[in-house]
């Protein structure tokens, strides 16, 4: 009678740990920390993005405009709406600017406090005022 006792044992190698981890994390509920750094996340993104998008839009539209009056004014001869069509664009393009300052600004002083709560609490450096 021959009986063998045979054992297999696997264990993952460090990047499948890794990869098995990331997963796991993702289905745990989050902590408060965790919720409260997401939330500054968005509202530093939020702060950021929003006046950056608008500037681009504007910066955007400018400069096909200019390019607009630039085709008038080389191509078609008609320097006057070239040169008023290409003026209009350089104004949306420096608009872009002062709307994204103007902007940024705007959004740091509405959420500028909620952030500093958020960033001191989560550095441990509540201060009660």
């Amino acid at each position: 009678m021959n009986k063998k006792f045979e054992f297999n044992y696997y264990a993952p190698t460090e990047s499948e740990k890794k990869e098995i981890e990331q997963i796991k994390k993702q289905y745990e509920p989050l902590s408060d920390h965790s919720k409260n750094l997401d939330k500054l996340r968005k509202l530093d993104a939020k702060v950021k993005n929003i006046p950056t998008c608008i500037a681009l839009i504007f910066g955007v539209v400018g400069l096909l405009i200019f390019g607009t009056g630039l085709a008038l004014a080389i191509e078609w001869n008609l320097i006057v709406w070239g040169v008023i069509v290409g003026v209009v664009g350089c104004a949306l393009m420096g608009i872009a600017y002062f709307s994204y300052i103007k902007l940024y600004n705007k959004l740091k002083n509405k959420y500028g406090n909620e952030i500093i709560a958020l960033s001191n609490q989560l550095l441990g450096q509540d201060t009660q005022d």
